[in-house]
């Protein structure tokens, strides 16, 4: 018996997810284009980063299952994710796209036989480490997205907001304190 399976990818997953949708919620659509600086993707491309990159993992490990990323055409992927980072999109139709996206690539974990997270995948000549296991590059996505949320909550201090797991947070503090004059 293992403690973290395909359920508990897609569980973990669905969290991380359903957190980037709350952040997207929560900036005000006129702020979608702001950018730290001029080089970095405005909120809306980022957003639209972590909806879209799911589909990598999933056409690799779920619907191909890929024993080897020999050969794989990372610039041609590339291309195709970064054009789609640029196409406009209202903040309605962003959030859609991060809760479809979540969906789907949820649903494919759950799907997976557990005996498949144990495959080691190889990756070209000279990479390191020279092969991972499918379970790890499975978590990826959810490591890849709380990385770009974490780029968000701190745009969101910048904007003037307080990040809903802050005020979250905040208000269990608060609950504890009232709970604690009370007694």
């Amino acid at each position: 018996m293992t403690y973290y399976g395909p359920k508990e990818l897609a569980a973990a997953f669905r969290t991380v997810r359903k957190n980037t949708i709350q952040i997207g919620e929560d900036i005000p659509e006129a702020d979608y284009g702001y950018r730290v600086t001029p080089e970095t993707r405005s909120v809306a491309e980022t957003l639209v980063h972590m909806a879209v990159t799911t589909r990598f993992p999933e056409q690799a490990h779920i619907v191909e299952r890929r024993s080897t990323m020999e050969g794989f055409d990372f610039p041609a992927l590339f291309a195709k994710l970064t054009a789609e980072e640029k196409a406009a999109r209202s903040k309605s139709e962003i959030l859609e796209l991060l809760r479809s996206e979540g969906e789907k690539f949820a649903q494919a974990l759950e799907g997976l036989p557990e005996s498949s997270l144990a495959e080691r995948v190889s990756f070209p000549a000279g990479m390191v480490p020279p092969e991972k296991f499918r379970f790890e590059m499975l978590l990826g996505p959810k490591e890849h997205e709380m990385h770009h949320r974490a780029q968000l909550m701190v745009v969101e201090r910048l904007l003037g907001i307080t990040p809903h797991l802050t005020r979250q947070m905040q208000e269990r503090m608060a609950a504890m304190k009232a709970a604690q004059a009370a007694a």
